[in-house]
C-alpha cells in the first residue's frame, strides 16, 4: 500500500510486467482472472505472428494477380514492418490488461483502452504513464458499442478486440463483429454461468439466442452457446468465425475466434449448428443438425457439394436407453471448438517462456488437456453422473476409458470436466459397460424398485462385448505427467467480484461480507425493538419475579 502526494491511500498491484496504481474503489480488479488473462497474451502472442504471414500471404497473391511491380507492392502497406497491428480493449476498467499487452505481446502498433467510466479512464490513463507505455497505449472515454460502430470500416478495424465483460457479452457483438478486421481475433468472456448452464433457459434465450439445459455438460454446452451466438451476430454482415481456443475456468468462459467476410461460407453455418435433445432420465444428449452437406459431382466440378435439410427428430417420444421423455434446447455450436495446431503453438510458446506467466503451469496443463480432447465430439458424459443415475458404485475412471478403447472407440476428458467421458462410441456401448460392471457391483434391489429409470437401464439386454482389462495407454499423457489439469479454489471468495469494485486487499469483499443475513438481522432487530416485544419481556420478568 502506498500513499500519494495528497495524501490518498494508493493500492499498487503488480502482474506480469505491469504496475497498476488504484486510488477508488470504483474501478474493477479481480486477481482471479489473472489465468485469463495470461491466456490471453499467450494467444495474442502466437496470433500476431500468424496475423502478419497471412496478410503477407493475402498481398502476395494479390500482387500476382494484378502483375504488380514490387515498388507498388511496397507501396500498398504489404512489407513485413508496416502491417499495423491494433487492439481495441472496449472495457478496460484499469487498464492492466492493455499495459500488460503492450509490454508482452510482441509487433503491436497500437491499443486503444477505453471504458464508460470517466474514473476508469483517469486511473488508466494514469497507469500508462506509470508504466511509460503512452507510445503504444491511446485511452478513451466512450460507450464500447459506440466506439467499435466507428471503426467498422474496413480501413478502420481493429486486428484484434477484446471483450472481458461484468456478466453477460451478447450486447457487444453486434458492434464487435463488425469492426474486426478480415482474419482478425475476437477475444470474449462470459460470466453469467448460471444463465448459460440451465438454470434459466428462457433467460438464456433472450440474451444468446438458444435454449440451455440442465445438464452435466453444461459447461462445454455454455461454450458451445456463446461461439453460436457471435455466428449468429457475424451471419449477419456475411461474415464467420472460426474458433481457435474455447476455455470453460472458473467462474466463466472464454473463446478466441478469428472473424472472416464471405458470403458463401456463411451459408454453412447451418451444418455447423445443431438442436440439443436431452434425456431428463439418464441424461444421454442427441444432437439434431439444422443442416448438411452432401456430394454432387458434375461434369466442371466433381468435387461440388450441395446442402440438404436433414430429417428429424433423431429422437422418438422415449429415450431408448431409459424410457424417459426428452427436453429440446440449443442451437449449439456443434463444430469443433477448438484449432489444435493453434493449440500447440500456443503451448509451445508457454513453455518456451514460463517465466512471463504467473500461471504458466496451470495454462500449460488445460492446454494438454485441450490438446488431447475429441474435436469432433461435441459435449461429454460424466462418470458420477452416469453410475449415480442407476445407483452403482463409480467405476474406475481408467477401467472405463479402457473399455471404451477395448472395443475400438476413442476416448478422452474434457478440460471442462474431472470426471468427463468425451467418447466416438454409441451410447448402447457405455451402457452395455455400466450393465457389464453392474454383474460383479450389484445393485440393492429395493432401490431399483423405487427407481422405474434405473431398473429399466439395468434390465436391458447387454448387446456388445465388454472387455474391462485396463490398459496402459488409456491413461493420457497430461495426467500421466502429472500436470496441472483442474484448478482448486484460487482464494477465499473467489468468483466474478462485485462490479467496480477492486477486489483484493484487507477490504475484499466487504460488502458482500456487510450484507451476510441482511434480512435476518433486520427481523432480529425489528423484533426487539417493537412495542409487542418489550410488552413480552415485561411480562417475561414479571413471571420471574412472581417464582421468585
Amino acid at each position: 500500500m502506498e500513499t500519494s502526494v495528497d495524501q490518498t491511500p494508493k493500492k499498487s498491484i503488480k502482474e506480469g510486467k505491469a504496475e497498476i496504481c488504484l486510488t477508488t474503489e470504483k474501478v474493477f480488479y479481480n486477481p482471479v482472472q489473472e489465468f485469463n488473462r495470461d491466456l490471453s497474451i499467450a494467444v495474442l502472442s502466437v496470433f500476431t505472428d500468424d496475423y502478419k504471414t497471412e496478410k503477407l500471404a493475402k498481398a502476395e497473391l494479390k500482387k500476382k494477380s494484378k502483375n504488380i511491380g514490387q515498388e507498388e507492392f511496397i507501396s500498398e502497406d504489404c512489407n513485413n514492418s508496416e502491417i499495423e497491428i491494433t487492439i481495441l480493449e472496449a472495457l478496460s476498467a484499469t487498464g492492466l490488461r492493455s499495459i500488460r499487452y503492450a509490454k508482452e505481446v510482441p509487433n503491436i502498433t497500437k491499443i486503444v483502452a477505453n471504458d464508460f467510466s470517466i474514473q476508469a479512464v483517469e486511473t488508466i490513463k494514469a497507469n500508462v504513464v506509470h508504466n511509460q507505455v503512452e507510445k503504444l497505449i491511446e485511452t478513451n472515454h466512450d460507450d464500447a458499442c459506440m466506439l467499435m460502430y466507428k471503426h467498422k470500416h474496413p480501413t478502420k478495424r481493429f486486428s484484434a478486440i477484446d471483450l472481458d465483460p461484468y456478466g453477460c457479452p451478447s450486447i457487444f457483438l453486434d458492434a464487435a463483429v463488425q469492426s474486426v478486421s478480415d482474419g482478425g481475433l475476437l477475444l470474449v468472456t462470459a460470466t453469467d454461468m448460471a444463465v448459460l448452464a440451465g438454470n434459466s433457459p428462457e433467460t438464456c434465450y433472450c440474451k444468446y439466442g438458444a435454449v440451455s439445459l440442465k445438464t452435466k455438460c453444461c459447461h462445454e454446452m455454455a461454450l458451445r452457446i456463446l461461439l453460436q451466438c457471435i455466428e449468429q451476430h457475424a451471419n449477419r454482415y456475411s461474415r464467420y468465425i472460426v474458433p481457435l481456443l474455447s476455455i470453460s475456468a472458473d467462474f466463466y468462459i472464454r473463446v478466441f475466434v478469428k472473424i472472416y467476410s464471405g458470403a458463401i461460407h456463411c451459408k454453412k453455418t447451418t451444418s455447423k449448428l445443431s438442436m440439443v435433445y436431452h434425456c431428463v432420465g439418464c441424461d444421454h444428449i442427441t444432437l439434431q443438425p439444422l443442416g448438411g452437406f452432401k456430394p454432387n459431382p458434375s461434369e466442371k466440378n466433381p468435387d461440388q457439394m450441395k446442402a440438404y435439410l436433414p430429417a428429424a427428430p433423431t429422437v422418438g417420444e422415449y429415450c431408448v436407453h431409459c424410457n424417459q421423455r426428452h427436453h429440446l434446447g440449443g442451437p449449439i455450436w456443434s463444430a469443433p471448438i477448438h484449432d489444435e495446431a493453434f493449440v500447440s503453438r500456443v503451448l509451445m510458446h508457454v513453455q518456451g517462456h514460463p517465466e512471463l506467466f504467473g500461471t504458466a503451469k496451470r495454462i500449460e496443463g488445460v492446454l494438454s488437456m485441450v490438446r488431447e480432447e475429441l474435436h469432433s465430439v461435441p459435449l461429454y458424459y460424466t462418470l458420477d453422473k452416469m453410475f449415480g443415475r442407476v445407483h452403482l458404485e463409480t467405476m474406475p475412471m481408467m477401467v472405463m476409458r479402457s473399455a471404451i478403447m477395448n472395443a475400438g472407440y476413442k476416448v478422452s476428458y474434457s478440460h471442462a470436466s474431472k470426471m468427463s467421458i468425451k467418447t466416438t462410441a454409441p451410447a448402447q456401448l457405455i451402457w452395455d459397460i455400466v450393465r457389464t460392471w453392474e454383474k460383479t457391483h450389484p445393485v440393492k434391489q429395493a432401490k431399483l424398485e423405487a427407481d422405474p429409470a434405473a431398473k429399466y437401464i439395468l434390465s436391458q439386454a447387454i448387446q456388445s462385448e465388454v472387455d474391462l482389462t485396463e490398459r496402459l495407454d488409456a491413461n493420457p499423457i497430461s495426467r500421466r505427467d502429472g500436470q496441472l489439469r483442474f484448478q482448486f479454489n484460487p482464494a477465499p471468495y473467489w468468483g466474478p467480484g462485485s462490479r467496480a469494485n477492486v477486489n483484493v486487499g484487507e477490504e475484499k469483499m466487504s460488502k458482500a461480507i456487510r450484507n451476510q443475513n441482511k434480512h435476518s438481522n433486520k427481523s432480529k432487530t425489528k423484533r426487539q425493538h417493537s412495542p409487542q416485544s418489550d410488552e413480552d419481556q415485561r411480562k417475561k420478568l414479571n413471571v420471574e419475579e412472581t417464582v421468585v
